[in-house]
């Protein structure tokens, strides 16, 4: 299918779905009403999750337009190439094989021995540092792991590690570090001693900004501690494809982890930039944790797009971006230990979405990404929930459930589950201005007090929501999920026909970032506006 016919057949089918929705209101109350099997029709599993997506404004004629769009834009072709190593990232002609980082089994394709011999890297260094095999310069054994890394070289593995906690190993500890202040790095460093810490610097360039900066402070504080530069590779490996830059830091050429073009460093937490969760929870763990998101991969590939997870949750999501103006979703993960989930997946999907060309340059004629955000329940209902319920803007959420306890603390698990069911149905419930005024009367209000307070008591309710279910956080179902939103967001793309693997926007800060720490060095400033101008005097 040429880009134009593509491009004719996506205009189309958008129309027929825009139409669909001006023509045809109604209340979720009414849809589960007029449907007592609505839930068992309108959910899905696969991989360990559950999704229950019947609380949305769909009804079988709007998802047979949803899937009628798939077949539009001919996704399964799109799916096939993501899959085959075809060079979906078209701008930079690359493919995007972040599922070779988790192949299950004996190695097929080039890309797949790689992983496997990066993979062999990995477990060997590892038993090197738990066995004490590995000694700093004063001859002490590893204690302290620092990650040194920025974007997806951090937002993965730091939330992977702290989702894992009851799989972290009790003689190491794992410490990131990320932002360019250098508060981040010293606050990490307090605590710690260089007779038995190591560094991991990430970066694939090993040039970018905040990790080189980070890096080199790291180096120095190893070197004030009495360590000599011909040591510097006891305390220093790097996941790196510059290998000579990695080199003349004083990392070790054996010391030093592939990475490779065809993986986006938002889907990089499956190569060997999840080395600090196998350095904090084990080879074994971070085996099942690809096995959880191998699974997820097989299923994406092979159900049909009426069952198919990550497809639902991109078509749903589509639905609300194009057609109810909803610009945010917010992603409610119930389980502290998924606190750092949403961060993850801003970058994913933000970065990933945010574009305003499609393929071919074209402007978009059409909304393209959301803003993600969201926090861990129920902390989430005592700030921003209010606006999700009462608010003038429609917002989808994604509730996350984890069936089995995460602590020994059973109780206070049925509390946190209830919290986020009885959240979810709020949401669809809402309360009317008759039910507000009669609770209130109820509570003892006069009828002119209660007329007047029920007001700003209505929750206007028929808000959508899907709710994920985890039977239980380990690394599969971990895996599983973490795919799973991998895929929507690929799926989000293909539906905007555009390209979700770059991200030239960010190039511009950089580069603007690089003149104006000149002009703060001494250089002569540039002819800039007068706000950066004397923001800058201003600072200096």
């Amino acid at each position: 299918m040429t880009s134009e016919t593509l491009a004719v057949s996506r205009t189309a089918a958008l129309a027929r779905l825009k139409s669909h929705h001006d023509k045809h209101k109604w209340s979720l109350r009414e849809l589960f009403a007029g449907d007592p099997q609505r839930f068992e029709r309108f959910s899905a599993e696969a991989a360990g999750l559950f999704l229950d997506y019947s609380k949305n404004h769909l009804r079988d004629d709007t998802l047979r337009l949803l899937l009628d769009y798939t077949d539009q834009i001919d996704l399964s072709a799109q799916i096939a190439g993501l899959l085959s190593g075809a060079a979906v990232n078209n701008t930079e002609h690359r493919p995007a094989l972040h599922t070779a980082l988790r192949f299950q089994g004996e190695p097929r394709t080039e890309h797949e021995q790689a992983v496997a011999d990066c993979r062999n890297q990995m477990r060997q260094f590892a038993e090197k540092i738990h066995s004490g095999g590995w000694r700093s310069f004063s001859g002490e054994p590893i204690r302290h792991i620092v990650n040194i890394g920025i974007g997806g070289s951090d937002l993965g593995p730091r939330m992977v590690v702290e989702a894992l906690r009851p799989w972290q190993r009790p003689d190491i500890s794992v410490h990131f570090v990320a932002n360019i202040d250098g508060a981040d790095l010293t606050d990490t460093l307090a605590g710690l001693r260089a007779e038995d810490t190591l560094f991991i610097v990430a970066s694939k360039s090993f040039s970018t900004l905040e990790t080189l900066q980070n890096a080199l402070s790291a180096r120095q504080w190893v070197l004030d501690a009495g360590c000599r530069e011909d040591q510097l590779a006891r305390h220093f490996v790097a996941v790196s494809s510059n290998i000579v830059a990695a080199q003349d830091f004083g990392i070790a050429a054996e010391n030093i982890f592939p990475m490779w073009n065809w993986v986006g460093g938002r889907y990089s937490l499956w190569s060997a930039i999840g080395l600090p969760i196998v350095l904090a929870c084990g080879f074994e763990t971070y085996e099942q944790l690809l096995a959880g998101a191998h699974a997820m991969d097989e299923h994406f590939a092979t159900a049909d797009f009426a069952d198919n997870l990550p497809v639902l949750l991109a078509l749903i999501h589509f639905w609300y971006r194009q057609c109810w103006n909803a610009s945010s979703q917010a992603v409610l993960p119930y389980a502290q230990r998924l606190a750092k989930f949403p961060a993850w997946l801003q970058q994913l999907d933000m970065e990933s979405l945010g574009k305003g060309v499609d393929r071919d340059g074209h402007h978009l004629q059409y909304p393209s990404g959301s803003v993600i955000w969201g926090t861990e329940g129920s902390n989430g209902q005592h700030s921003f929930h209010q606006l999700l319920h009462q608010g003038t803007d429609l917002i989808p959420a994604d509730f996350i459930a984890v069936r089995e306890p995460t602590s020994a603390l059973k109780e206070q698990h049925q509390w946190l589950l209830a919290c986020c069911i009885s959240q979810s149905q709020a949401l669809l419930r809402g309360k009317s201005l008759q039910e507000a005024r009669q609770e209130l009367e109820q509570q003892g209000y006069t009828h002119r007090e209660a007329h007047a307070l029920a007001p700003h008591k209505v929750v206007p309710g028929n808000r959508p929501s899907n709710t994920l279910i985890m039977e239980r956080l380990d690394p599969f179902n971990l895996g599983a999920l973490l795919a799973l939103y991998e895929h929507k967001v690929f799926v989000g793309g293909c539906l905007l026909g555009i390209n979700p693997f770059d991200q030239w926007g960010v190039e511009l800060g950089k580069l603007l970032g690089a003149q104006i720490h000149a002009a703060i060095g001494g250089e002569a400033p540039q002819d800039w506006d007068g706000s950066t101008r004397n923001l800058l005097e201003r600072l200096l």
